[in-house]
């Protein structure tokens, strides 16, 4: 039976103008991502981002201006009986940003993607002017991309 999974996104920027993304290895496969996640049954979209943030980066973020909502039928890149409904927001750190980042995309250790069916996130920083939508994997993230790189 066909199921909608709706997804909250944040796009943090920081104070030397760049963009934060995940880099995560899924079940083999390998996206880069904006932070964020599913809905879960109860939360608002705001809580869920928020919640999304502290767990994947240990940081208490302010959810600002709504920027999108999925306006196109998405198919999920997990499932192919659900469509994906993404949410995306302008996030705010609450304070200074210590999270161990990378500079190479993808630069797992080798224990991260060593199991198949396994799942691992590292984050990269990518400067506002590098952002562009090949630098992102899924297809409503590069919506989001052009939408921002256009405003």
């Amino acid at each position: 039976m066909p199921l909608f999974n709706v997804r909250v996104y944040g796009i943090l920027i920081d104070s030397k103008k760049r963009v934060l993304v995940s880099d995560e290895f899924i079940r083999g496969n390998y996206f880069t991502k904006f932070p964020g996640g599913g809905l879960e049954f109860g939360e608002g979209t705001r809580d869920c981002l928020k919640r999304e943030f502290k767990e994947e980066t240990n940081l208490d973020v302010t959810i600002g201006e709504h920027i999108y909502t999925t306006d196109f039928f998405q198919i999920s890149a997990f499932n192919n009986t659900d469509q994906i409904l993404s949410i995306y927001y302008f996030a705010h750190a609450d304070e200074p940003i210590e999270l161990i980042t990378h500079d190479i995309p993808f630069l797992f250790s080798p224990h991260q993607v060593a199991d198949a069916n396994g799942e691992s996130e590292v984050f990269r920083w990518i400067e506002w002017n590098n952002l562009n939508e090949a630098t992102v994997s899924l297809p409503i993230d590069k919506v989001v991309v052009k939408m921002l790189k256009n405003n």
